[in-house]
């Protein structure tokens, strides 16, 4: 087919005028381009049209867009009803139908008839491998996946995802075409999940492990992801916005695509409430009730203040010096007296595991979470042989620091290391099948997700070698391969390099 590259591009066609179609088409032609609007119902197409450019006159109101400009961009959108009118005008066809195979198929295989040599075709699949929607084609070279999130005019991450015969142009004139429309373009593979959906994988079946072995709460564990880790939503309330009948099957689908990577194994816990209806917000309960909208939360129960019982802590200087600022009586010295209460500050290692480790007395033994070296929310393990009167000991001297406090069931890495061990070493293993670039890693997961960092960025800040310490904890107490490190992640640990480079290669040697 005829080459083109990004700046000769002028005419776009989406077809499909739903929430994506629009949203695509809107970012089109603010970019400069004619864009083509098409849908099998001929009244959708207007409707499209009337909400861009309301859309657009919006925009022009807060002075975000020059009242010319805006009436510029709703000029360049051209109705033209039919998905299949002539279109050998048009650079690129960008589909945004259901998602359903056998449509997009046949749509492409149509599509094909129409177009002009010079036109490249493109899906906008979130799930569907580009390489099976090409496959009806008579030419599978002119058809690429560019998949948008939604709503596309803010979220600014692109998917650029070639198929196994898609022509080795195309890539980088999308690339260069999804920059000049002011989006960020990442290189995805053409695998299950393609790139943030399986990145992702890492937070939401790990918090659905820790739910599964009754760890913590659902609210305790979102407020952990959200105050410890620095994440915008927690993984239950994440889950209950986009819907967990949407979720678990993506979740099902991704890991069955890696032929049952445990890595990416899903929970009983997300099917069971699927078959129970309870999706989220659509249906008004999830994890959590919502009423108009609006999350149902019980507030937190007030912490108590330290008490007169010392407070002995085992080799964390930082958390001494905020427990004597919050007014708790600690203790020096290297042994715990008889009637003091112990803290342990474990990575990958339970409370029980570390006290007998260190020859401690269980009973009084407790442990905090050092990630994060103890800035934000707080994290108190409980194992079932603590003294209660130990523990609620322990809760006054953490609730004299005016930190928030978590307490949960003790477990080897507790809930935040767990949470950011599965992030850094699912997208570690991407990194290491050369899926993707490890900056494109970070890009789309930063982008497409709304962490505060990329995961191998994210990895190297806490510490490549404390991460590898977390998950060898884990599968050492559980035995789960699961949490298996990879060797991108070991790799880097011994060696001391970052995760988010990929380091000398085969080919860096001819």
């Amino acid at each position: 087919m005829e080459r083109w590259t990004a700046e000769r591009v002028r005419t776009v066609r989406v077809i499909g005028t739903g929430v994506m179609g629009r949203g695509i088409a809107q970012l089109a032609a603010a970019g400069g381009l004619t864009v083509q609007l098409a849908d099998v119902r001929a009244e959708a197409v207007g409707e499209a049209v009337d909400h861009i450019g309301a859309m657009f006159a919006k925009l022009a109101g807060k002075g975000r867009m020059t009242a010319s400009g805006a009436e510029a961009a709703r000029a360049r959108l051209r109705p033209v009803g039919d998905p299949l009118a002539p279109a050998a005008g048009c650079d690129l066809v960008i589909e945004a139908v259901r998602e359903d195979l056998e449509t997009k198929r046949e749509l492409f295989a149509a599509l094909e008839k129409v177009c002009g040599d010079g036109t490249v075709l493109a899906t906008n699949t979130s799930s569907l491998q580009v390489t099976a929607i090409a496959s009806a084609l008579e030419d599978p070279s002119r058809l690429a996946g560019l998949h948008f999130f939604n709503p596309v005019p803010l979220m600014r991450l692109v998917e650029v995802v070639p198929g196994a015969r898609t022509a080795a142009w195309i890539p980088g004139a999308l690339t260069d075409l999804v920059r000049r429309l002011g989006h960020e373009p990442v290189l995805a593979p053409d695998t299950p999940g393609f790139l943030v959906n399986h990145a992702g994988r890492g937070l939401v079946t790990e918090a659905m492990r820790i739910l599964a072995e009754a760890v913590a709460e659902p609210a305790d564990v979102d407020r952990i992801a959200r105050e410890a880790l620095g994440l915008k939503m927690g993984p239950c309330e994440l889950l209950d916005l986009t819907g967990l009948d949407v979720s678990h099957a993506v979740m099902e689908s991704i890991w069955n695509g890696f032929y049952g990577d445990p890595r990416l194994r899903p929970s009983t816990v997300t099917r069971t409430r699927v078959e129970a209806g309870l999706f989220g917000r659509k249906t008004g309960e999830g994890f959590y009730r919502y009423v108009e909208g609006v999350k149902q939360e019980a507030p937190e129960p007030p912490l108590p203040k330290p008490g007169p019982r010392p407070v002995w802590v085992h080799d964390s200087e930082a958390l001494r010096g905020l427990l004597a600022g919050g007014g708790a009586r600690v203790e020096k010295g290297a042994a715990p007296s008889a009637e003091a209460v112990v803290l342990v500050t474990p990575y990958g290692q339970s409370a029980l595991d570390a006290a007998r480790a260190h020859g401690l007395p269980a009973e009084r033994t407790l442990a905090v979470d050092p990630l994060g070296d103890f800035a934000g929310r707080l994290t108190l393990a409980v194992h079932p042989g603590v003294d209660p009167e130990a523990g609620r000991a322990a809760l006054g001297a953490l609730g004299g620091t005016g930190r928030p406090v978590s307490v949960v069931r003790d477990a080897p890495g507790s809930v935040a290391q767990r949470l950011l061990a599965s992030i850094v070493n699912v997208s570690s293993a991407i990194a290491e099948q050369r899926l993707a670039r490890p900056q494109d890693v970070d890009t789309a997961v930063r982008l497409g997700l709304g962490y505060p960092y990329g995961p191998l960025e994210w990895g190297d800040r806490v510490g490549a070698a404390t991460v590898l310490r977390i998950l060898r904890g884990l599968h050492s107490a559980t035995g789960d391969p699961r949490y298996r490190p990879s060797l991108w992640l070991t790799e880097r640990a011994e060696l001391g390099l970052p995760l988010s480079e990929t380091g000398t290669t085969p080919g860096d040697l001819r």
